[in-house]
């Protein structure tokens, strides 16, 4: 059975699952479903068609759902879809897509600090952290395991690649590549995430043969296609990590070409 305080305000036609917990002074619409075991906090505003997967927590104050902040939407149903086992922190604000049935999208797992914002159409994967008042642009595409500093602003269309750390009040206008540390204003390259690399279990030598790519790929003589190249050369001993560092660069193109070497 959910706990619903009396001061707050649930549309009738919002589906709430099994204990669920709403608290004083927050607004749910119309259009809306909130997965079993969720906490929504004192004046949240989950506004409609924001659909809220199982356990999630959200804190005082956030907005999911908002319509968003573009001139191309129009009024359109569109949606935003959050996965479960999300911590959503104090005034988060994750806005709704444009275009006709799009959604913006939110995996599992994820801690999104007070004060961050994600806009419309972004998708996020899984299991990131995304410290306070970062700021995600439009149609911003999160891989999983990404690690983002406070006070980063991440502009629209920009894909960041797995396991990628960003370091704090950076300026990210160009896509990150999976495994690496970026930062500065403007962002540069500065080396493998090697902490969050052997937080997640992969191996020495895998870490190492990302060092040596790392490399070759950004502090090299060569241009990042001779460099894919060279390391598409080394098939029998092109380890996974390597293999879809090299598949994210060709995808999305070159990204970064940093200047300071600290592998």
């Amino acid at each position: 059975m959910s706990d619903i305080h009396p001061t707050a305000i649930v549309s009738d036609d919002a589906q709430l699952g099994e204990n669920v917990t709403v608290h004083p002074y927050t607004l749910i619409e119309d259009s809306t479903k909130i997965g079993a075991g969720c906490k929504i906090g004192p004046f949240a505003v989950v506004r409609r068609g924001t659909i809220l997967g199982e356990n999630c927590e959200v804190h005082t104050g956030a907005v999911l759902g908002e319509p968003p902040q573009d001139l191309k939407y129009h009024g359109e149903d569109t949606y935003l879809i959050i996965g479960k086992n999300n911590l959503i922190r104090e005034f988060v604000t994750l806005h709704r897509a444009t275009g006709e049935g799009e959604a913006t999208e939110i995996g599992e797992g994820n801690l999104i600090m007070a004060y961050s914002h994600a806009g419309h159409n972004c998708k996020i994967g899984n299991h990131c952290l995304i410290s306070n008042d970062a700021g995600i642009s439009g149609h911003v595409v999160i891989e999983d395991y990404v690690n983002i500093g406070g006070k980063v602003g991440i502009h629209q269309f920009v894909t960041i690649g797995t396991m990628a750390m960003i370091g704090g009040m950076s300026r990210i206008t160009r896509d990150v590549p999976p495994y690496c540390l970026v930062e500065g204003n403007p962002a540069e390259p500065r080396g493998i995430n090697v902490r969050g690399l052997q937080r997640h279990d992969v191996s020495e030598e895998s870490i190492a043969a990302l060092r040596r790519a790392f490399r070759l790929i950004f502090r090299s003589d060569l241009n990042v296609s001779q460099a894919l190249a060279k390391l598409e050369e080394e098939k029998e001993t092109l380890v996974p990590e390597v293999q879809n560092l090299v598949d994210f660069l060709r995808r999305v193109g070159g990204g970064f070409r940093g200047r300071q070497a600290n592998p």
